[in-house]
């Protein structure tokens, strides 16, 4: 059973990954609680189709189609030019789309895919978005990472996998990245009215998997019918968005709507400051 979503009109939201499972749900609670939102996808047809959805399923809803591949950072800086173009006002943003892939694949920038997607496009994203965020503040990021993170470690000597390669080494350091990038990024935010938290949405019935095949996607494929369903999943997401019991808290990581402790290895300060530079040069941007 979720919580109830606190009313927000007069808001503007945008979820990337929202096509499908806590994407769709978090879109849905938003909508449901009067923002205007945005939904972003890869599929012009599936991103429409959840549009009509969402505005099926709230009368009156407010939805704003944009369509991205994230894994590519020409498409993320596209995306954000035609966001800061339509909005005036950007009060929260859901970076939730993610993946885990059980092949290596290199994007069209020559970066591993899992960190590209999972990781290096929160960053982006946020950083391309955060003058509009600011200049609408109190605003909020909220970063879907995993309780995976724990298993994850920055391997700076074979980040892409070129050497050893694996699907949940790969998601794992992926969603470590999410934890160090929402902390040091919340060190930066101070004073400008925008806070930014990451969170462990429960293990989902979700379509995350659905980049796999071999021994993962099916064993994913059996456990699937017995996990948590996306709504579930979407409660904590939906928290950091919307409740005013977390409007100035920052730089923190959330699971079933609360608090709690990252890894020690999310807690170091100088390895969230090491992989904030780190990305900002595969990113292209000034470390």
């Amino acid at each position: 059973m979720t919580a109830p979503v606190p009313s927000i009109p007069e808001k503007t939201c945008l979820v990337t990954g929202a096509t499908s499972g806590i994407g769709y749900e978090t879109a849905l609670g938003l909508a449901r609680a009067g923002a205007r939102v945005g939904i972003v996808g890869r599929d012009a047809g599936r991103t429409d189709a959840t549009a009509a959805r969402l505005r099926e399923a709230v009368a009156g809803a407010s939805i704003d189609v944009f369509l991205a591949d994230l894994s590519s950072q020409a498409e993320i800086r596209r995306l954000a030019a035609e966001v800061r173009g339509r909005y005036a006002r950007l009060d929260v943003l859901v970076n939730n789309a993610g993946a885990i892939f059980d092949s290596r694949h290199l994007t069209v920038d020559g970066l591993e895919r899992t960190w590209a997607l999972d990781h290096l496009a929160y960053m982006l994203l946020t950083l391309e978005l955060l003058d509009l965020m600011k200049a609408s503040a109190p605003a909020r990021v909220v970063n879907v990472a995993s309780m995976a993170h724990k298993r994850g470690r920055t391997d700076f000597d074979d980040l892409d996998g070129a050497r050893r390669y694996g699907a949940l080494k790969a998601y794992a350091q992926a969603k470590l990245g999410n934890v160090l990038f929402t902390a040091a990024l919340a060190r930066r935010l101070v004073g400008t009215g925008v806070t930014a938290n990451s969170l462990h949405p429960g293990v989902i019935a979700s379509g995350f998997a659905g980049g796999t095949g071999g021994w993962f996607g099916f064993g994913w494929s059996l456990i699937r019918p017995f996990l948590a369903n996306p709504a579930d999943g979407a409660a904590t997401s939906l928290h950091l968005a919307t409740s005013p019991e977390v409007e100035t808290v920052s730089g923190l990581y959330f699971s079933r709507c609360r608090p709690v402790p990252t890894s020690s290895i999310g807690r170091d300060h100088d390895l969230q400051e090491r992989v904030w530079a780190l990305s900002l040069r595969q990113l292209g941007l000034s470390v």
